[in-house]
């Protein structure tokens, strides 16, 4: 037995499906996850000792590779002070000065643990600066696992969405609408009856969670427009592409300024911290300001506040983005050209960072046409790329990540295992 395996069945006698995430437990993809015994640059090593070139970097933060030298120190010499205090430090404000700057929509910020924390307090926010309860999602966008967000969509439309997850009473999700990503006639329609009613729409201006699916042009436009219209606030969950995509976040390429916007992932330089910000009427509402309460033991962290001043820093770079679009672009463009080669009906897609591949003849626009892609082509194409050395996301609907510490050799390597694996298909 690998040693892989047999942790994998001595973490089940003591962890709920032997992890701490479900995605994890290679649920969807079948087979043995791979315990991570160390990690540098774009690579692991598994509890086998074998090396994999890695394109989910800790989903997402990893944009300069493991264990950059730079934020490496910096954490050192931050716990050398101690780990957390509990108190206001100065790193607190450095980092929200350079998000305010990065990010102008972000006029003030609240820094938090972790994504689902800011995406549940930034909700919060809408509701009790608009005085309204209902709140509008998309179908396939995740916003963490708070229990007004583990909704599914209704039987139709205008009808609230239901719990999709156990534990979560309908009470809860009774004034949550689901809607469909990229519709923008259900969108007007739902605005047009209850306009009035609604505190905010909360989305992911590119979504990561169904895979990687791209907005429209007038999706985006629709929704900015609308949101201003009847007074209700607009939430950028920027958790997963905030500085990822693009310095300024994915509205920077949209040229759109939400009224808040959720930062996590990247911002904390791998370490587990998150952020809320927005309009300053708006957070002018959060406590000790307001009435809308919020707070957190481990807030401002200075461990996390050292990791994310660092990767900020570094990825402010000249170029940095430009660089790693092409990285991406190479990857994305060397993969689907291997996928012709071998007839196989394949699509993708990229933005900065980040990019998706689907079995499926295009790319996909909603959550509807990704679940019609073809998933048993995708484990089986998963699991032929980890035989190479290769690990993807363990699931057709998680977008890939790609750091800046991913080579050409890198990109060449995963293009021609891909290669190889398209042949097995």
């Amino acid at each position: 037995m690998s040693r892989n395996a047999e942790l994998f069945e001595r973490a089940k006698l003591s962890i709920p499906g032997g992890v701490n995430s479900p995605v994890r437990a290679f649920g969807s993809v079948g087979g043995t996850p791979r315990f991570v015994q160390r990690a540098q640059g774009a690579y692991f090593w598994d509890a086998d000792d074998k090396k994999f070139i890695d394109y989910i970097g800790s989903w997402g933060p990893a944009i300069l590779g493991h264990a950059h030298p730079e934020v490496i120190a910096a954490v050192q010499a931050a716990a050398a002070n101690g780990l957390s205090y509990g108190a206001p430090t100065e790193g607190e404000i450095e980092i929200a000065e350079m998000i305010r700057q990065l990010v102008p929509s972000m006029e003030q910020v609240r820094l938090v643990s972790s994504g689902t924390e800011a995406t549940m307090t930034a909700i919060r926010l809408a509701r009790g600066f608009t005085g309204r309860d209902k709140i509008i999602k998309f179908e396939g966008c995740y916003h963490g696992h708070s229990d007004s967000l583990l909704v599914k969509a209704g039987s139709g439309l205008l009808t609230f969405g239901n719990p999709s997850s156990a534990g979560v009473p309908a009470d809860f999700t009774r004034h949550t609408l689901v809607l469909d990503y990229n519709n923008v006639s259900q969108l007007e329609q739902t605005f047009a009856e209850l306009g009035d009613e609604i505190a905010c729409v909360i989305l992911e201006p590119f979504a990561g969670n169904m895979n990687l699916i791209r907005p429209s042009e007038a999706f985006v436009h629709a929704l900015r427009s609308l949101t201003e219209k009847h007074g209700a606030v607009l939430i950028y969950d920027e958790v997963m592409t905030g500085f990822r995509v693009a310095l300024g976040g994915a509205q920077s390429l949209h040229g759109i300024k939400p009224d808040l916007t959720t930062l996590g992932k990247v911002v904390g330089g791998g370490m587990p911290m998150a952020v809320f910000g927005g309009r300053a009427d708006i957070m002018a509402k959060i406590a000790p300001l307001g009435g809308v309460y919020q707070a957190g033991t481990l807030s401002g962290n200075p461990l996390a506040v050292a990791a994310g001043v660092t990767t900020l820093r570094l990825i402010s770079r000249p170029g940095f983005h430009e660089e790693l679009t092409r990285r991406s672009e190479t990857l994305v463009k060397g993969v689907q050209a291997a996928a012709n080669a071998a007839g196989l009906p394949f699509s993708s897609d990229w933005v900065g960072g980040m990019f998706g591949f689907y079995f499926a003849p295009e790319v996909p626009n909603s959550y509807a046409t990704v679940t019609a892609c073809n998933n048993d082509a995708f484990k089986r194409f998963f699991h032929a790329m980890l035989d190479e050395g290769i690990y993807l996301a363990p699931s057709a609907y998680e977008a890939g990540f790609v750091s800046i510490a991913h080579s050409d050799e890198d990109i060449q390597a995963t293009i021609t295992a891909a290669e190889r694996a398209f042949a097995r298909l």
